[in-house]
C-alpha cells in the first residue's frame, strides 16, 4: 500500500517536472530558438514582479502560454516574444506577486453559508461592524437570517471593545434575525434570534448571559453557540453554486488561488467537482480529509489502508490524512493548559501509526504545548518501525510550537503550518495566556529553525481570511485594530512573510513544482496589487488588495478602472 501511494505520487510530481523542463527549456533557449515556438497567449509588461523565486527576483513582464509562465524577464525580453494574437497587458508599475496559498482553510464548508455573511475579516471599527450588519439587514427580505459565523472578535475594534447588546442589535436589525459569532470566544444575537433559537426558554445554565432579570442579554458564550450555529441557515442546491461562487470572488479579491481545505465536505464536493469539469473553478484545492465513521477506532484502522490520495489534478486533488486524528486530543482553542491522557495518546499512537504504514501524509491540529509534545513522542515511536520523513507529516496551528518542539520535527522531517490566531484572537489570549500570548506563534524561532512552513488562516472561523492582514501581523506583530499581539523579537521580514504564503506553502499542496513562485513552466497564478507590498509604509500591507487575479493564466477577478490595462495585439 506504501508503494502504490508513493508510486502515485511520484508519478503525479515527475510528469508536472517533465513538462515543466520543456517549458523552461524553451524560455532559456537562445532567441532564433524562441522564434520557432508558438507566441505566448498573454504578456503582463511594464510591471515590478515579485517573482518569490529561490533567489526573490524581481522582473518586469511575464508571458504566459495556455496556463502556464513561459518566460520572466525584462520589458524588451518578454515583448519581443508577442505574436499578431497576443493579448498584452500593460501593468502601469503594479506590483505583481504569485498568487497566495492558504495551507488551512473550512474552505467547502464557508460557501455554505457565505450568502447568509456580514464578513468582517479586517474591520477595526465597531462603528463600521454596525454600518456593514445594518446594510446587509436592509438588502434581504424581513424574517430572513442575517449573520456572521465568526472570522472577527470584539477585541479588534479600535474604537469600542465593548460586548454587542441585544438592543443596539434590535435597532441595527429590527425586522431580522441577527447572529454573530465572535471567533469561538462567544457570539451575540438580536431578539428576533433569540426568539427563534429558544434561547429564552433554554435550561438555565451559565453559557447564556442573562440580566438580573433573567432575561437573556443576547451573548451566549463559547458552550452554548455552536449548537445554536448549527440550526442557522445554509446554502444547498443552486443557491450552494452561487454562494461558493461569491466566496470565489471575494477570495480571488483577497489574492488567495489556492487552498489546503480541512474537510471536504461529501454534500459540496460535486459543487467545486461539476466546477472543475466546466473550467470555472477560480481557486485550487487539496483536500485534507479522513474516512467517514472515524468515531469509532476499532472500525476506522482498516479504512485508512484504503484512502486513495493523488487521484485529481492541480485543480482538485486529495492529499492528506487530517485534520484531526483522535478527537478527544483536538485541542480546544481557549484553554490555558492541554492534559492528553497516556489512554488517550495510545490511541492516537494506533490510528497515527496506521496512517504511517499506509504510507499517508498527514496534517494534524496541534496547538498546545502538552499536545505537541505527546504527538512528538508517539511519532518519534512510529518513525522507528514506519519511517515518515518523506511523508510531510504536518502539524497545523502550533500556536505554542517552541524551539525544542521544532528541532525534533526537523529531525523527523516534519513541517509546521502556522496559522496565527492571535490576528484577531490577541487579546483573547492575553486573557486567557497571560504574558505567553506574545509568543503566540513564535516566528522568528520556527523561521530560523530551517523548518519547512508556512501560513494558514484556519478561516473562515477562528480566524480572518485576509493574507495580508496576517502578512501585516507577521511584520508588525499587531493584531487587527492595531493592539500588539507578538514579541517583536518573533516578528519577521517582508519577503520572509510573502515567502511564507506562496513558495513555502506550495509544498502543503504537493504542488512546489507547479504553483508559488513565478517562473517559466509553473502555472500562471498571480495577482497584480494596488500597492508594492515590498516598499508602502508597513501599516499599509494589510490594506493590500488585487486588482487582478489570474488562475492558470485565466483572469478571475478584475477591480474595474484600477485594473490593468489591455494595449491593442502586437503586430
Amino acid at each position: 500500500m506504501v508503494t502504490k501511494i508513493w508510486e502515485d505520487l511520484m508519478a503525479h510530481l515527475t510528469s508536472k517536472m517533465a513538462f515543466i523542463g520543456v517549458l523552461v527549456a524553451i524560455a532559456g533557449a537562445p532567441s532564433t530558438v524562441r522564434a520557432q515556438q508558438p507566441p505566448p497567449d498573454v504578456i503582463l509588461s511594464n510591471g515590478k514582479i515579485i517573482t518569490v523565486d529561490e533567489r526573490f527576483t524581481i522582473a518586469q513582464a511575464v508571458a504566459i502560454k495556455g496556463d502556464r509562465i513561459v518566460a520572466v524577464g525584462t520589458n524588451q525580453e518578454i515583448v519581443r516574444l508577442a505574436g499578431p494574437a497576443t493579448r498584452r497587458i500593460d501593468l502601469r508599475g503594479r506590483a505583481v506577486t504569485p498568487g497566495l496559498i492558504d495551507n488551512h482553510m473550512h474552505l467547502l464548508r464557508a460557501g455554505t453559508t457565505w450568502q447568509y455573511e456580514v464578513r468582517l475579516d479586517g474591520v477595526e471599527s465597531r462603528r463600521q461592524a454596525l454600518e456593514m450588519l445594518r446594510a446587509k439587514a436592509a438588502a434581504v427580505a424581513p424574517g430572513e437570517w442575517v449573520y456572521t459565523l465568526g472570522g472577527w472578535a470584539i477585541e479588534q475594534f479600535a474604537d469600542d471593545k465593548r460586548p454587542f447588546t441585544r438592543d443596539e442589535l434590535d435597532k441595527v436589525a429590527p425586522n431580522n434575525p441577527l447572529f454573530l459569532q465572535a471567533s469561538y470566544r462567544e457570539a451575540f444575537l438580536n431578539s428576533q434570534a433569540i426568539q427563534k433559537l429558544g434561547v429564552a426558554d433554554a435550561p438555565q445554565n451559565a453559557a447564556i448571559v442573562r440580566d438580573a432579570g433573567g432575561k437573556p442579554t443576547g451573548r451566549v458564550l463559547e458552550a452554548g453557540f455552536r449548537q445554536l450555529a448549527g440550526r442557522l441557515p445554509t446554502a444547498s442546491g443552486a443557491e450552494l453554486e452561487a454562494s461558493t461562487r461569491a466566496m470565489f470572488k471575494d477570495l480571488n479579491r483577497m489574492g488567495l488561488t489556492a487552498f489546503g481545505s480541512a474537510g471536504c465536505e461529501a454534500d459540496v464536493l460535486p459543487v467545486y467537482q461539476k466546477l472543475a469539469a466546466q473550467g470555472q473553478l477560480n481557486v485550487r484545492v487539496g483536500c485534507i480529509t479522513s474516512p467517514a465513521g472515524g468515531g469509532n477506532v476499532d472500525q476506522l484502522l482498516p479504512r485508512i489502508g484504503q484512502m486513495k490520495l493523488f487521484q485529481g489534478d492541480a485543480f482538485l486533488d486529495q492529499i492528506f490524512y487530517g485534520e484531526s486524528v483522535y478527537g478527544p486530543l483536538h485541542d480546544p482553542m481557549f484553554i490555558v493548559k492541554s492534559d492528553p491522557k497516556p489512554d488517550q495518546l495510545a490511541t492516537w499512537r494506533r490510528i497515527a501509526t496506521e496512517i504511517a504504514k499506509a504510507g499517508l501524509p498527514l496534517h494534524v491540529h496541534a496547538n498546545l504545548t502538552n499536545t505537541i509534545d505527546g504527538f512528538l513522542d508517539q511519532i518519534e515511536q512510529i518513525h522507528k518501525e514506519y519511517p515518515i520523513k518523506n511523508l510531510r507529516w504536518t502539524l497545523a496551528h502550533v500556536n505554542q510550537l517552541n524551539a525544542s518542539h521544532l528541532e525534533r520535527m526537523k529531525h523527523l522531517g516534519m513541517y509546521a503550518a502556522v496559522h496565527p490566531w492571535a490576528v484577531i484572537n490577541g487579546g483573547i489570549n492575553q486573557a486567557v495566556f497571560g504574558d505567553a500570548a506574545y509568543d503566540m506563534a513564535q516566528l522568528r524561532t520556527i523561521q530560523n529553525s530551517g523548518i519547512m512552513w508556512g501560513f494558514g488562516s484556519d478561516g473562515s472561523r477562528a480566524n480572518q481570511i485576509q493574507p495580508f492582514t496576517t502578512l501585516w501581523w507577521a511584520v508588525t506583530g499587531k493584531m487587527v485594530g492595531g493592539t500588539k499581539a507578538l514579541r517583536e523579537t518573533q516578528t519577521i521580514g517582508r519577503e520572509d512573510a510573502l515567502i511564507a504564503h506562496t513558495r513555502r506553502n506550495a509544498y502543503f499542496l504537493f504542488q512546489e513544482n507547479n504553483l508559488g513562485s513565478i517562473q517559466p513552466g509553473k502555472l500562471a497564478d498571480l495577482v497584480v496589487l494596488d500597492r508594492d507590498y515590498l516598499m508602502v509604509p508597513v501599516d499599509q500591507i494589510k490594506d493590500t488588495k488585487s486588482v487582478m487575479t489570474m488562475v492558470g493564466g485565466r483572469i478571475v477577478y478584475e477591480a474595474g478602472a484600477e485594473a490593468p490595462t489591455t494595449v491593442a495585439a502586437a503586430k
